[in-house]
């Protein structure tokens, strides 16, 4: 994505008390807010250099290469600060399956559940069945 650039940039992020920082998924072409994830350095850092989108799992302590069991992965055009330094935006594409699948239930987005009248409802459909996109 960026070649060459140096990595004093990671510098400026307010990561928190467990060297993490939010990251916001925004699809580039349509606005669609798709996931929220976690980064460290080395996550941001290998996102730049790879121009795909790389998160760390705070479930399995390690780096989540986006995709890397379900073959959707977030191709990265833009990378955004929020004004206090403690939030990443990515602009993305959503590849993998047609429309993109961001979301692990198989959904476009894991913003799908929507509240009214005090109860959660889900408004996108699951447009791949999730066992047959992971391993178990």
């Amino acid at each position: 994505m960026i070649e060459n650039t140096p990595m004093n940039f990671l510098d400026a992020i307010n990561w928190d008390a467990n060297g993490l920082v939010p990251a916001i998924a925004q699809e580039q072409a349509t606005g669609d807010v798709l996931m929220l994830a976690w980064m460290n350095r080395l996550a941001l850092q290998h996102t730049v250099e790879q121009g795909k989108a790389v998160y760390f799992s705070r479930s399995r302590q390690r780096l989540w290469y986006k995709g890397e069991e379900s073959g959707h992965i977030q191709t990265v055009h833009e990378i955004r600060l929020d004004c206090d330094a403690d939030v990443v935006l990515l602009k993305v594409t959503q590849t993998g399956h047609t429309p993109g699948i961001a979301c692990h239930t198989g959904r476009h987005s894991c913003f799908f559940s929507i509240l009214k009248d005090g109860v959660w409802h889900a408004s996108d459909p699951i447009l791949k069945d999730p066992q047959s996109i992971y391993k178990s």
